[in-house]
């Protein structure tokens, strides 16, 4: 943890964590986020390993659910403050149905984990409403009597994961490690082998994972780019496997295109467990900024990210494997913007930079064997 001061709770001081029985954690933003919560659910789950622990979080955020192995339960939802685009309809009978989902649940806790951009009080809100007596998160805001535990936040540039272990000990958990924590079980390892195989990609040969996707257009590198990156490894005797989810099928098929290589293939789109099992099974992994960083950091496998200028690394960057981030300084980084009206200067990257990092981080490789032996040996480099 880093040496942030760490007062006690401004408003309820720790929890009665003894006599609890069901608790909510909240966190409905996107796929990282939720890895990234890991270890705060691991330490609540050593704290109180006979409570309930259930996850509300986004649909992409609740699928994560089989290969988490501290929760008990999800529920998956769209809430309107999460909007970032402004296409949900006014519907005030959506969110009160909301209220009623989280009243059935007989929560004693709710745990409301943010960024450093986002307010706990529409949540707060919600569970007030739901009768949950205990109502927890970090706020430098007023939100009157919402919260009946409010921590005051340690600074902005502080890690997201340490960030939700600062909640959590503020209220009388203690830290059970930082580390990211994903379990792959061996039905999406078969998924993910079968993609592969699929794909033209022998199962058991190493194998590069690029993927092209973010949660919004300010995070991701050129498609073209991406492209290149791919037809340099699958050069140097990679198979690259270019994967995205069901909305992004268009944005891996140019990425696949562009590379314009037979050593290049399109996987997927695949369920989240399978996901999580193709990154676990890569040499190494390409990303942006996005869930797939994450993914790599938990799954133990190295990673080189193109990471655009919306976010400070420090709060963000993967801390237990092998790493490198690539971005452009720019004087309007963090911009925290979903779109960029620049053009993407800070991810203005070299893909020749980028592959060669990627050759480097993944098992040391040689030209492929005419003779049909492996291309890559186990060895790193």
């Amino acid at each position: 943890m880093p040496p942030f001061p760490h007062p006690a709770a401004d408003r309820g001081g720790p929890i009665e964590w003894a006599e609890t029985r069901r608790i909510l954690l909240v966190r409905p933003d996107n796929l990282g986020d939720v890895v990234m919560l890991t270890p705060a659910l691991r330490a609540l789950r050593a704290h109180v390993p006979d409570a309930r622990l259930d996850l509300l979080a986004s649909p992409v955020g609740s699928s994560l659910a089989p290969v988490i192995p501290y929760l008990d339960g999800t529920l998956a939802i769209s809430p309107v403050w999460q909007d970032a685009d402004g296409r949900m309809p006014h519907d005030p009978d959506r969110e009160l149905a909301l209220v009623s989902r989280v009243k059935a649940g007989r929560y004693d806790v709710v745990v409301v984990f943010t960024s450093f951009s986002q307010s706990p009080w529409p949540m707060a809100y919600v569970a007030y409403l739901a009768g949950i007596p205990v109502r927890a998160g970090h706020s430098k805001e007023f939100g009157g009597s919402l919260l009946t535990h409010w921590v005051t936040p340690p600074p902005d540039e502080t890690h997201q994961v340490d960030r939700c272990l600062h909640l959590l000990e503020a209220l009388g958990v203690p830290p059970a490690g930082t580390h990211l924590e994903l379990r792959v079980p061996d039905d999406a390892r078969d998924r993910a082998a079968a993609a592969l195989a699929r794909a033209g990609i022998a199962p058991a040969r190493p194998y590069a994972l690029l993927a092209p996707g973010a949660s919004c257009s300010a995070r991701r590198y050129p498609a073209d780019r991406f492209g290149k990156v791919a037809a340099e490894l699958a050069e140097r005797g990679l198979p690259v496997a270019v994967v995205g989810s069901a909305g992004e099928r268009d944005l891996v098929a140019e990425v696949v295109s562009a590379a314009g290589s037979l050593g290049v293939a399109a996987v997927g789109p695949l369920d989240t467990p399978a996901f999580v099992a193709l990154v676990a099974g890569a040499a190494v992994a390409v990303t942006n900024d996005s869930g797939g960083m994450h993914v790599a950091d938990a799954v133990g496998t190295p990673v080189v990210v193109a990471f655009s200028g919306t976010e400070l690394e420090d709060q963000l960057a993967p801390r237990t494997v092998r790493a490198e981030l690539f971005r452009v300084p720019t004087s309007c980084s963090p911009c925290h913007q979903f779109r960029c009206p620049f053009g993407l200067p800070c991810l203005d990257l070299d893909p020749t930079e980028l592959a060669g990092t990627a050759y480097e981080l993944a098992p040391r490789c040689r030209p492929p064997d005419p003779e049909g032996g492996e291309a890559c040996s186990t060895s790193g480099p």
